[in-house]
């Protein structure tokens, strides 16, 4: 064989073999986003139960002790080992400025996993008394019991605790229990808190977190959902109030931040609108309100009517990012 022979044939064989490797490991990944046809449906239906069944889950009232049931009664079902956690808190009138001790809960799943070292899922359970809390809360709560669920009999890597939280809307109350009952040991053995608040809405789907080392499980979740072709977002920081990847301390995951831990904060809204600070969910051209948290607007139907097939794809996008991390993220090659 001369060697313009032998040089072409070389050539022939690196070029199937790039071929191959880009159908073995570069198209894949954009496949990837196919192969769960069914992320997010279970999830649409646990959200439908939670609002049509329960309703708006003011903290304190008993329809925020029937979404702790109810969260309850589906990780048991599930086969999970179920704890109720009840506490206390201080509320004050706004009116007479008289202040009570108010009764709630916090339920929470654990799995566990290959490791001891934890993962903490979480997301509030309560809402505001208008609208029925579709957003916020209840699509965070739908997304954790899809997600659980498709982990029930799959090892993952590290334990993970499912936390569903009573009385976040009145200031974080339920979180900044269950941190407090954390001696050093837990906390030291928390790998990261994974936060998600109102999922269904928001113009963008995004995540957040820390500062250098503290926002590599951020960058992962980006990172996955451009490979599986899912829009997932983070801030771009043009509020500097906010700088890029962050949020602000107004959810579950700040009690957590505060203590030491690192976290993410899964949450659908839209930085660019109002005063860039991620209040302003939507833009909407009619009508007077950018936002769908906290108003009447708040309930599937007017969701999915005015935001046809925005619902769903969030439900699925925040599902799949979510179960990724949970069964694939390595925290000890990222230290």
């Amino acid at each position: 064989m001369t060697k313009k022979r032998l040089f072409a044939l070389l050539v022939i064989l690196v070029f199937i073999l790039a071929i191959s490797v880009q159908l073995l490991f570069g198209a894949k990944p954009k496949e990837e986003a196919k192969l769960d046809p069914s992320a997010g449906a279970a999830a649409h239906v646990f959200l439908k139960e939670i609002t049509d069944t329960i309703g708006a889950r003011v903290a304190g009232t008993e329809n925020e002790k029937k979404i702790a049931d109810y969260m309850a009664l589906n990780f048991n079902k599930m086969g999970y080992k179920t704890v109720v956690q009840p506490f206390t808190y201080d509320s004050t009138d706004e009116t007479t400025k008289i202040t009570k001790k108010v009764q709630s809960l916090n339920v929470y799943a654990l799995k566990p996993g290959l490791s001891k070292k934890e993962i903490i899922v979480g997301a509030h359970m309560d809402s505001k008394d208008v609208g029925v809390g579709a957003d916020d809360n209840g699509s965070a709560l739908a997304v954790m019991l899809e997600v659980a669920e498709k982990l029930k009999d799959i090892k993952t890597p590290y334990t993970i605790k499912f936390v569903a939280f009573g009385a976040e809307e009145t200031g974080e109350n339920g979180s900044l229990y269950y941190v407090s009952q954390m001696d050093k040991a837990a906390i030291a053995n928390t790998q990261i808190m994974i936060n998600m608040d109102s999922l269904a809405v928001g113009d963008d789907m995004n995540v957040y977190g820390g500062y250098g080392k503290d926002g590599l499980v951020r960058d992962y979740a980006l990172k996955v959902a451009r490979e599986m072709g899912l829009n997932l977002k983070t801030n771009m920081g043009e509020n500097p109030e906010y700088p890029l990847g962050s949020t602000g301390d107004w959810s579950d995951h700040d009690p957590f931040v505060k203590a030491g831990m690192k976290y993410i904060y899964f949450e659908a809204t839209n930085w660019l609108l109002g005063d860039k600070d991620g209040y302003t969910q939507v833009n909407i051209k009619f009508g007077d309100q950018g936002a769908i948290w906290h108003t009447q607007y708040d309930n599937m139907k007017y969701i999915e009517e005015t935001f046809p097939g925005r619902m769903d794809e969030r439900l699925r996008t925040f599902t799949m990012v979510l179960k990724k991390i949970l069964t694939d993220y390595n925290f000890e090659l990222k230290k």
